[in-house]
């Protein structure tokens, strides 16, 4: 069995430190003292993406059986494993989409760690780009249908729908993983959502009620409480700058989770794209729908590293960390986001400037600059 190392800035639990680390039969076999192997800057863990609607041309919701060929792209950007993301939809719009995302042809590339499900049930009042009219429909029957979906790893939910306490403790028995999100939750629904067993928050700030000093809202509820997790977008457009300084000084880094919400056109530049089938303008910078309204993005995780390493006033450390061990912990992964002996070998190298060089998926080179 062949051997593998890796020199340089190793991101290990205990804090980045210069060494080596080997690879053997797939999984991590040591780390050390020693510049041996292949350098780089940064020795990193596979980044993991908790939103992703699609990329590279592929939009997921009309061609999941596409999935296999945009994890074979996601590793240009250091992402070894993400979720794939379905905005609301009926329930045998849910039904066929995961099937045909199971039945996929696998290509080397990051692994498909479970389904996402952002919605249907959502407040009608903070749709965003989903539909409305889907959220409004979504009843106890379409409720019963997600509850069975095999590979649902995560949904996003409004706490303050009806039974919405219920279903999130339901589902939370079931080991699957709630976000707060597309809410018009006040203080108390959201803690109640959380007491109830949500551990996430999706795409803070957006689509919720915001922060006043009279009535904290459901950002209040997601900044404060030590529960939950914060998914950020760090692209400049969801979250400025200095709204991603002060989820970070709020929050800390262990308690904020990079994510894209990638739509189709990530990756592909501006023109007309689609998102589960509504049409979306793109620019530099976003994708929105024509009334102006945000549609997932164009981001790439790797430049969210980027951007929040600056943005947050963490650095480089932190921000990698945010990208990969936060959402493992969010999703209670045992095989990821972390380098430690006897894990998988999904790993990023990337240069000094935190621009990828290599990634690799249970120690097999999938991405090459």
């Amino acid at each position: 069995m062949t051997a593998t190392a890796f020199a340089g800035r190793i991101l290990a639990p205990g804090g980045a430190r210069e060494g080596s680390l080997t690879v053997e039969g797939g999984r991590i076999a040591a780390i050390g003292p020693g510049a041996r192997g292949r350098a780089a800057a940064w020795v990193a863990p596979g980044l993991i993406d908790l939103q992703v609607n699609g990329g590279y041309g592929i939009d997921l919701a009309s061609a999941p059986e596409r999935v296999g060929e945009l994890a074979g792209r996601l590793p240009a950007t250091g992402v070894t494993g993400f979720l794939p993301t379905l905005v609301s939809a009926p329930a045998d719009r849910f039904e066929d989409w995961a099937a045909r995302i199971a039945a996929a042809t696998a290509e080397p590339g990051a692994r498909v760690l479970g389904l996402h499900l952002e919605g249907p049930f959502l407040s009608p009042d903070r749709p965003g780009a989903h539909d409305a009219a889907i959220i409004r429909a979504a009843d106890a029957d379409c409720f019963e249908r997600m509850l069975a979906l095999p590979g649902l790893r995560l949904v996003t939910m409004a706490p303050e729908r009806p039974d919405a306490i219920g279903r999130i403790a339901r589902l939370v028995a079931r080991g699957v993983v709630v976000s707060l999100g597309h809410t018009a939750a006040d203080l108390d629904q959201m803690r109640a959502g959380i007491d109830a067993g949500a551990r996430l928050v999706t795409h803070v700030y957006n689509a919720m009620t915001g922060f006043n000093h009279r009535a904290p809202g459901a950002l209040g509820a997601a900044l404060v409480d030590p529960r939950v997790v914060l998914g950020l977008i760090a692209d400049g457009v969801h979250a400025h700058p200095v709204a991603v300084e002060l989820a970070a000084r709020a929050a800390g880094a262990e308690r904020i989770a990079l994510v894209t919400d990638a739509m189709a056109a990530a990756g592909m530049g501006p023109g007309r794209a689609q998102l589960a089938g509504r049409a979306v303008e793109v620019d530099q910078v976003s994708a929105r729908l024509a009334d102006g309204t945000l549609a997932g993005s164009i981001l790439a995780l790797d430049q969210a590293v980027r951007n929040a390493a600056v943005w947050s006033q963490l650095g480089a450390e932190a921000a990698l960390r945010m990208a990969s061990e936060v959402p493992a912990r969010a999703l209670g992964l045992a095989a990821g986001g972390v380098l430690e002996v006897g894990r998988p070998a999904d790993l990023v190298l990337l240069d000094d400037e935190l621009r990828v060089e290599a990634t690799y998926v249970g120690g097999e080179l999938v991405y090459q600059r």
